[in-house]
């Protein structure tokens, strides 16, 4: 039987995600009809579908977009619609690292952090978001609301009752976790090695 795996938030089957999931059903969840998604709500409202659909869940940068209080109810979700050995995989920015790098250079809110294939990304693009999508958007939709350091997002994770939290590589100034919801079998850590690392 094909694995299924939800990847929320996307915005279109066209943007690649990691190559693990080559051999998998791809389901997109957005908030966006116009990107003809799989599942078209917003991730809130993930507790209202039916338990146990999926086998993984891809969340890349979307997460922050929500409000602290929100964030608990969106992982919460996750773990509902994951069956009972799946697991979450949730990619934001690190806040954490971002705020060493700004004091270390004795950086301001607007230098530009690092250069991007979408131009100059300054501090307060990573802090509140890409600021020229948002203007071009339309919606506030785009901004970061939520700051994640490594302990909050584990923390949430748990919080969210997974039981297992993995830290995988991520790229520059990203926190990546799985999540899984019941201890990992062997077969599910080889996926993400040789670097992942257990952290909780």
């Amino acid at each position: 039987m094909e694995k299924r795996v939800l990847n929320v938030g996307g915005g279109s089957k066209k943007v690649a995600i990691p190559p693990y999931y080559k051999d998998w059903e791809h389901l997109l969840l957005d908030i966006d009809p116009a990107v003809y998604p799989d599942v078209c709500m917003d991730a809130r409202e993930l507790l209202s579908l039916p338990e146990q659909q999926y086998d993984a869940i891809y969340c890349s940068h979307n997460l922050e977009h929500y409000f602290s209080h929100d964030v608990q109810k969106v992982l919460s979700g996750f773990s509902h619609v994951l069956k009972s050995d799946g697991f979450a995989e949730v990619r934001v920015p690190d806040i954490g690292a971002v705020m060493k790098e700004v004091v270390e250079k004795e950086l301001d809110i607007d230098d530009v952090l690092y250069n991007s294939g979408m131009g100059p990304i300054l501090v307060k693009d990573v802090l509140y978001g890409y600021g020229r999508q948002i203007e071009t958007s339309g919606v506030d939709f785009y901004a970061h609301k939520t700051g994640f350091t490594r302990k909050s997002l584990a923390s949430a994770f748990k919080r969210a009752g997974f039981h297992t939290i993995v830290s995988i590589p991520g790229r520059n100034r990203e926190i990546a976790f799985i999540g899984f919801k019941k201890e990992p079998t062997p077969d599910q850590i080889k996926i993400f090695k040789p670097h992942s690392e257990r952290t909780i």
